[in-house]
């Protein structure tokens, strides 16, 4: 290019030159540039690494639950000989000191830490023989039995106290550096100036005449039940004529006096065989059950509920083969009862009410738990007064810590002494101690740690057998307020629930949230979407236990009173849209141009009210013809039948069925022939198509639903059952409203980013604009609505405050829409603040969180995945 410059006459051409913008990016914006490019690579390893390192913290939290137990150490004594029997032997809680009652009254403690002997105050038994001994299960109640057919009850205790070192008695004698004695009790220095003192108290009443002519008691069971006010003792015996004789003694306290009264029944039962061949007898607690076993191995069950009608109910052989019974014993909660075989066989099995039971009183016992067996004979059995925990001893020394739900071999303990048999055994109430005195007095004590013996594998993620089930099962429940419960650890119900509210929950909310992103991405003009999308999305703001607080206290009072207009309401909704869709094709073309933006979505809302009205107008009858008049009693199955409701089931299928075949057929002729037609004749033509294939399809159904009730099926008891007020259903609609707003936003940004030249493609060749969303737009932004739905999904599995409220946290394993539930995420936050520390209860709930963050990782694993595919496949076009 030039210039031309005129001077003298005369043209001179010029060049022009232009300015040539320098192509060096400025230093400032490099510095920026690559300072981004760090904090971001930086931030996206700390995420990774904050996520890896959230895994770790859970798996270190989990891992000690299946690490079993720490043998923490052992001690022998040589304990002082004596001639008389070894009665009972009892540890405090502390294991300092062990109590040695023998069968001549005397007393005598043992300092566990030296093995120093401290002599006991001695009991007055009248120089009477011992033939028989039991005590409760804590130990706390003794029964003796005597060669003249005399009973004494007794109680003993090892109480601990912190005193003042000031209130210690003078001249006590040194153990250990800090433990003294007075001869009687033990002082622990446990701070400065103050001991614990640890004493025993041993009381034994008078005693009474139990058996006929003064026979021996051979066998005696003790248990002491009620309150304190009104405390029931019962105790079963058998004399050396073998027979059972059954006392329960009731004592009943006036509050005004303080006088009591004791009414005491005794009863003969019917006998089992002599006295000699009986191995032991059991009581329970309640006294409504009297087990008498033998040595052959035949367990003689009683029902002693009306001790004067009393009988056998049961008799079972509870060992294999030829073995003996050598040991039974129940433990804690008296529903199990521990059976030890000479053949080193050790089984526990429990009293089940079972179908079709040939027992007057409906139960059988049944084998629970077969345990792994000893080398030798079982010769001892302790069971612990806190837990599912025993003790096993055998011919050979070998003790073996057991527990009875997960049925595993917790340690196994050997006598440093080869060939030793432990004579007598027990277990310190934290059971993490036992003491075994052996025939010759020797005695060995092991302490032990076993945190958590009640998890496995097995009893984490596999059905166990509880005490009381008819079966195995997978049941939740950490606590109780009995002590004597058996706790159940399954945290399959709790996975199971989270699938359940996500299932159900999306059900709701994916169809809603895709078809109106779909109206607002390709049918609405801008600036209705430019109103509607934001308000959807301010939807997401509402705190999840705001949502759930509705749900709760509001929704689901008024979901279970207007129930039947509930579920006419999935069926009139959407009809009442079908028909306001088509009535809009009755409009002249410039009238639905010129309505076509907000006053069509007004006209919306006011069709979804219309049919919210309908619904509730028409509850009464649809009740009547399809629950029979009572919803709640037609799905707990008392009233009505299946097929109006099946019909109504198979609607959407039979509509499908029937929209294909009139497609394939029909379909197109009629369409060319809609299209020829004025729009308002054409949607005229095009209502009754709909008409006539919505008859067909409710006859359709109505005929497929009669065949399959004619054939014994029935819709309930499924998914359709008991009706409880806070239910999935529920759940699903509240979780509904936090899920809509995630799925709507994401999957309506991914179609409307879809490139605009494959929307005018399709367009322009003729297609409809559902047609264009349907099978050009939907393809294309298919990764993007998948993660749209995934990311939903991700809230609904970690939803916790909605669950919570909502669905009423049972933990069951049952599809009932109309039933409750409980999530992993609920569970956690509903007992994590009463688990105690480092406790089972405390480290399951860290599995619990384990288990949510793998299936969530595994989830969007999986997602990320297939999202992958579906956008390769969207590049393609």
């Amino acid at each position: 290019m030039t210039d031309t410059a005129q001077g003298n006459g005369s043209k001179r051409a010029r060049p022009s030159v232009a300015y040539v913008r320098p192509k060096q990016t400025p230093a400032i914006v490099r510095i920026a540039d690559k300072t981004a490019d760090w904090v971001i690579s930086i931030g996206g390893l700390f995420v990774i690494l904050a996520v890896f390192g959230i895994m770790v913290f859970l798996i270190q939290a989990v891992v000690p639950l299946f690490t079993g137990g720490d043998l923490r150490g052992t001690r022998s004594y040589t304990l002082a000989d004596t001639v008389t029997p070894l009665v009972a032997v009892r540890i405090d809680d502390t294991n300092t000191m062990a109590l040695e009652l023998f069968a001549d009254g005397k007393m005598a403690i043992l300092h566990l830490p030296t093995g120093q002997h401290i002599d006991g105050a001695p009991l007055d038994l009248g120089g009477k023989t011992v033939t028989a001994f039991a005590d409760t299960i804590n130990g706390d109640h003794l029964a003796i039995g005597f060669a003249d057919g005399t009973v004494r009850f007794g109680e003993v205790s090892i109480s601990g106290i912190v005193i003042p070192a000031s209130e210690a008695p003078a001249g006590l004698t040194r153990l250990s550096e800090t433990s003294f004695t007075d001869g009687v009790s033990v002082f622990d220095a446990v701070g400065p100036n103050q001991y614990r003192r640890l004493s025993v108290s041993v009381r034994f009443g008078e005693a009474q005449a139990i058996a006929e002519g003064g026979k021996a008691i051979r066998q005696i069971d003790y248990r002491v039940s009620g309150t304190s006010e009104r405390p029931t003792r019962g105790f079963v015996t058998v004399d050396d004529a073998g027979t059972l004789r059954y006392t329960r003694a009731e004592t009943r306290m006036n509050l005004l006096t303080r006088r009591e009264t004791t009414t005491v029944e005794s009863s003969t039962l019917p006998g089992t065989g002599d006295a000699t061949t009986v191995a032991d007898i059991l009581l329970t607690g309640q006294g409504d059950q009297v087990y008498v076993a033998h040595k052959s191995g035949f367990v003689y069950r009683y029902d002693t509920r009306n001790p004067q009608a009393a009988a056998v109910v049961e008799s079972r052989d509870l060992t294999v083969g030829d073995a003996e019974l050598t040991r039974i014993g129940f433990l804690i909660g008296e529903q199990a009862i521990v059976v030890g075989g000479s053949d080193g066989s050790v089984n526990v099995f429990s009293r089940v009410q079972t179908p079709g039971a040939r027992t007057s009183d409906g139960y059988s016992m049944v084998l629970m738990h077969p345990l792994d067996k000893q080398p030798a004979a079982i010769t001892g059995l302790a069971v612990s007064a806190r837990n599912k925990m025993f003790l096993t001893s055998d011919a050979t020394g070998a003790i073996w810590v057991r527990h009875s739900t997960s049925a595993q071999v917790l340690m196994k303990l050997k006598a440093e002494k080869a060939g030793a048999q432990f004579e007598t055994m027990a277990v310190s109430p934290r059971v993490d101690g036992v003491l075994a005195v052996a025939a010759d007095r020797g005695a060995q004590f092991w302490r032990f740690d076993i945190p958590h013996p009640e998890t496995t594998f097995g009893t984490i993620f596999g059905k166990v057998w509880y005490e009381g089930f008819p079966q195995p099962e997978y049941s939740w429940q950490s606590s109780s307020g009995n002590d004597d419960f058996e706790p159940k650890l399954s945290l399959i119900p709790l996975i199971f629930g989270t699938i359940k509210a996500t299932i159900y929950s999306l059900l709701f909310a994916v169809p809603i949230a895709l078809m109106a992103a779909i109206f607002t991405s390709e049918f609405v003009h801008p600036r209705v979407r430019s109103v509607v999308k934001p308000a959807m999305e301010m939807m997401a703001s509402l705190p999840s236990v705001v949502l759930g607080f509705i749900a709760a206290l509001v929704l689901a009072p008024v979901v279970e009173s207007f129930i039947a207009a509930v579920v006419l309401g999935f069926v009139a909704i959407p009809m009442a849209l079908f028909v306001g869709a088509f009535l809009w094709q009755l409009l002249p073309e410039d009238a639905a141009i010129r309505f076509g933006g907000l006053p069509k979505l007004g006209l919306i809302f006011v069709v979804l009210g219309l049919g919210v009205l309908l619904a509730i107008w028409l509850a009464p009858g649809f009740e009547r013809v399809f629950f029979a008049g009572d919803f709640q009693g037609w799905v707990n199955g008392t009233v009505g039948g299946g097929t109006a409701f099946l019909t109504l089931l198979l609607m959407p299928l039979a509509y499908v069925a029937v929209s294909m075949t009139a497609a394939r057929t029909v379909g197109p002729a009629l369409r060319e022939r809609i299209r020829a037609l004025p729009r308002t004749q054409g949607g005229v033509l095009d209502g009754l198509r709909w008409l006539a294939v919505l008859a067909l399809s409710i006859v359709l159904a109505l005929v497929v639903a009669s065949l399959l009730t004619g054939g014994g099926f029935d819709p309930r008891g499924g998914v359709f059952d008991t009706y409880v007020q806070r239910n999935t259903l529920v759940v699903g609609f509240a979780m509904g409203f936090a899920v809509i707003p995630i799925i709507y936003t994401i999957a309506e940004d991914a179609m409307t980013a879809v490139q605009e030249h494959l929307r005018a493609a399709s367009l322009a060749c003729g297609a409809t604009r559902w047609q264009t969303a349907t099978r050009v737009i939907l393809p294309t932004a298919m990764s993007g609505i998948f993660a749209a739905v995934m990311v939903g999904m991700g809230r609904a599995v970690g939803e916790t405050m909605i669950v919570v409220m909502a669905a009423g946290n049972t933990p069951v394993l049952d599809w009932n829409l109309f039933n409750g539930l409980r999530a992993l995420s609920a569970n956690i936050a509903v007992e994590l603040p009463e688990a105690v520390a480092d406790s089972t209860l405390y480290r399951m709930l860290f599995l619990a969180a384990l288990t949510l963050f793998v299936m969530t990782f595994v989830l969007n694993t999986v997602a990320e995945i297939i999202r992958q595919r579906f956008r390769k496949r969207a590049v393609q076009l």
